[in-house]
């Protein structure tokens, strides 16, 4: 029986309307002539700038103000032993089945992220073959094609890094007969990401124009190739240390960026794109001619305490991981991180020189003796804002002090211990926070590593995927009594039944 089609309507919508190679009817087709094809779409530097931001618009499944955080947080955090479900999130079903890992292949959550990846992808095969032809500056055009297979790279990633095996997306589909294509392995998948940021670097600025803010750089896509070839390195045991030589050489190419003290800021909106930003997603609270680039995170974020919709808390292990080392920072507090990173019942927050929880005390919110915490990154930094139905905050992806903490770990990977270390140190001063010792072992360089991954990390949704790295998701997991994750069935999400249904080469 013939299958099902309507996993990719987007695809052939789009064909619809751009491509005069695809017919959408069995009638005669009379197309006029001022009607836009993807045959005569592409006419200018402008056009094909337009089809580029089209790339850039599935970022994160950022396409719809609730929709964003309902299917990226659900799907990258709820897995994570640093996080809990909050207690409206009990009320979505997809969502509970994130969370206690009871989901099936029809998952609506992880369906659509699965589709807007491949939108993305769709996107920029678009504008990698139908820029090539244009008449325009040579430069601007490398640089165009550039950031579409650095865009494509990303969606990919994405894909690969929450399914065992995903299609390799290489052309803009233009026909039905094209839609039917099979999965790829891991290494396959990996080596085409590669590709794509490596022949991305070049042609990349080291900084885009004002104009241009948030878009790729030279330094993300060195960034996510040595993440990636990091993260390849542990699956390919065979090339691991090759592997890893390529991901130090790609992490050390990462130049020009520095940590930001105001940790805070980075994640308030008060300091967009800041020095330590490598890439990061762009929202903005300009509504001019009915433009709507805000999102109601804050309110998914924030527990209702705080006017939220109580969807994802802070987990006792971070709470207890923040406060490991005892308060040994500077200031004479715990890790400086905890107080940027959550609200918590600390002395800290029912102090109001320090600004309490949004001018009132701890206490005076959550009540006294109470153990509730709440998130505090990506909500705004006045409670004006909080109030607000929709902010525009915005979220790094891809920050130096993840550059530092991977190279870190590459070296150390790599049995060099004592060239690991500093960099460690950098991060944790930045958190007032004491210099480890240089003697440390590898093993014990390992155990830091983690550690400072959790907390500086936190709700950033790179945990799963650390925890996965090493080995270690069912060991934390089980720690804090998830049981039911099984490594067999839940390290990576099942393929969507309904791309099953929509592709003949995928049983």
């Amino acid at each position: 029986m013939k299958k099902n089609r309507t996993n990719y309507k987007w695809i052939l919508g789009i064909a619809c309307v751009l491509s005069t190679t695809l017919s959408c009817s069995d009638k005669l087709d009379l197309t006029s002539p001022d009607k836009l094809t993807s045959d005569n779409f592409w006419r200018n530097a402008e056009d094909a700038e337009s089809g580029l931001s089209a790339a850039y618009s599935q970022l994160e499944a950022a396409t719809d103000v609730w929709e964003f955080a309902e299917v990226k947080f659900p799907v990258e955090a709820y897995r994570e032993d640093a996080c809990e479900i909050g207690s409206d999130a009990l009320n979505y079903q997809t969502w509970v089945e994130l969370y206690n890992f009871t989901y099936t292949n029809g998952n609506s959550q992880f369906t659509a992220y699965w589709s807007k990846a491949y939108r993305g992808i769709s996107y920029a095969n678009q504008v990698i073959e139908k820029t090539a032809p244009i008449e325009m500056d040579a430069n601007k055009k490398n640089q165009i094609i550039a950031e579409a297979k650095f865009l494509r790279a990303y969606y990919h990633l994405k894909l690969l890094l929450n399914w065992e095996k995903i299609v390799v997306r290489d052309q803009y589909i233009t026909s039905e007969g094209k839609i039917n294509k099979a999965l790829s392995t891991r290494d396959e998948a990996w080596a085409f990401i590669i590709g794509d940021l490596e022949a991305a670097v070049g042609n990349l600025p080291v900084k885009q124009e004002a104009a241009n803010v948030g878009r790729a750089t030279r330094g993300a896509a060195n960034a996510y190739l040595g993440y990636s070839y990091l993260t390849s390195a542990y699956e390919n045991t065979a090339k691991k240390e090759e592997l890893l030589g390529k991901a130090e050489q790609a992490f050390k190419a990462v130049s020009g960026y520095n940590l930001e003290k105001d940790f805070l800021s980075m994640f308030d909106g008060t300091n967009k794109n800041s020095a330590e930003s490598i890439f990061e997603l762009q929202f903005t609270d300009n509504t001019a001619n009915g433009a709507s680039y805000r999102t109601a995170l804050h309110k998914w974020i924030a527990v209702g305490e705080l006017g939220g919709w109580d969807e994802i808390l802070p987990s006792k292990m971070l709470l207890n991981e923040f406060k490991k080392e005892g308060k040994i920072a500077t200031t004479g507090r715990y890790d400086s991180r905890m107080y940027q990173t959550v609200f918590c019942n600390d002395p800290y927050f029912n102090d109001l020189k320090n600004g309490g929880v949004y001018g009132f005390t701890y206490d005076e919110i959550f009540g006294a003796g109470s153990d509730r915490a709440s998130f505090r990154k990506y909500l705004p930094r006045t409670a004006a804002d909080l109030d607000k139905s929709r902010t525009a905050v915005n979220l790094p992806l891809m920050r130096y002090a993840d550059v530092l903490l991977l190279l870190a770990e590459t070296l150390n990977e790599r049995n060099r211990p004592a060239d690991a270390i500093p960099l460690i140190n950098q991060v944790r001063q930045r958190a007032d926070m004491p210099a480890l010792p240089l003697n440390l072992s590898v093993t014990e360089v390992k155990k830091r590593i983690e550690h400072e991954r959790i907390v500086e990390f936190a709700l950033e949704n790179t945990r799963f995927y650390d925890m996965r790295r090493w080995g270690k998701a069912k060991e934390a997991l089980q720690a804090i009594g998830r049981n039911s994750f099984d490594p067999a069935k839940h390290n990576f999400y099942p393929v969507p039944l309904l791309e099953i249904k929509s592709n003949d080469k995928i049983n």
